[in-house]
């Protein structure tokens, strides 16, 4: 999908995207496999999951664990080597 051609005539006609292609399996450089690496090791270790239901439950109660931990999620930013081109919102 990524390299449609619909999609590259896109990118060459608007100059404020920049686009990276990346390879097509790259976990290195994707911060969200940090994210799912420290649900596994903390909300989802030594957890039978019994239904759907539970495993959304136990997932959601992971990522909010981690949301209002900045530092996990700037842990897994850095990992990657990438960084933020945009400023990052303030809590209100």
């Amino acid at each position: 999908m990524h390299r449609d051609r619909r999609l590259r005539e896109f990118i060459a006609t608007h100059d404020w995207v920049t686009c990276y292609f990346l390879p097509s399996y790259a976990p290195d450089l994707n911060p969200v496999e940090g994210i799912w690496s420290l649900l596994r090791r903390n909300s989802q270790a030594n957890t039978a999951i019994s239904d759907p239901d539970h495993l959304i439950s136990a997932l959601r109660h992971g990522l909010r664990q981690i949301q209002y931990r900045s530092n996990l999620v700037d842990g897994c930013l850095a990992e990657t080597g990438l960084i933020l081109t945009t400023p990052r919102q303030q809590r209100q």
